[in-house]
C-alpha cells in the first residue's frame, strides 16, 4: 500500500489542497479495487467559488509539475468537480453534495470514516 510519500503525483496534489485550505482531504488507496486510477482523493471546499479556485489551480499545478494536461468535468456548476490526473482521480465537493454522495464509503467498501454530517 503505497502513500504520499512513495508517490510523487498524489504528494503534489494533497499538498496543494492543503495549500488551498480544502477541508477533511480523504485519500483511498485504489490498487487492487479498480484499474481505472491508485488512487483517490475526495476533498471539500466551502462555497463552488472555492471548488472551482481550487480544481483550476490544481490543474495548473499538475500539468507545470510535468505530469501531463488533466481532464476537468463539472467545473461551471462547481458542486462536485472531478480532476482527472491519470493515477490521481480527485473529487472535490460542496460539503452538502459531499455528504449526499459519500463516495468514500462506496469506494473504501466500509472501511473509511463516515463524512461528517452523515453519521
Amino acid at each position: 500500500m503505497a502513500d504520499a510519500k512513495d508517490d510523487p503525483l498524489l504528494s503534489l496534489v494533497l499538498k496543494q489542497l492543503d495549500d488551498d485550505q480544502a477541508q477533511e482531504i480523504v485519500t483511498i488507496d485504489l490498487e487492487g479495487k479498480t484499474s481505472i486510477a491508485d488512487h483517490m482523493v475526495i476533498a471539500s471546499g466551502r462555497s463552488t467559488r472555492q471548488v472551482a479556485s481550487m480544481a483550476q489551480k490544481l490543474a495548473e499545478t499538475v500539468k507545470k509539475e510535468g505530469f501531463g494536461p488533466v481532464k476537468l468535468e463539472g467545473l461551471p456548476a462547481a458542486d462536485w468537480v472531478l480532476i482527472d490526473a491519470g493515477d490521481v482521480v480527485v473529487h472535490l465537493f460542496r460539503p452538502e453534495v459531499r455528504s449526499f454522495y459519500n463516495l468514500e464509503r462506496m469506494w473504501a467498501f466500509g472501511d473509511a470514516p463516515p463524512v461528517a454530517g452523515t453519521a
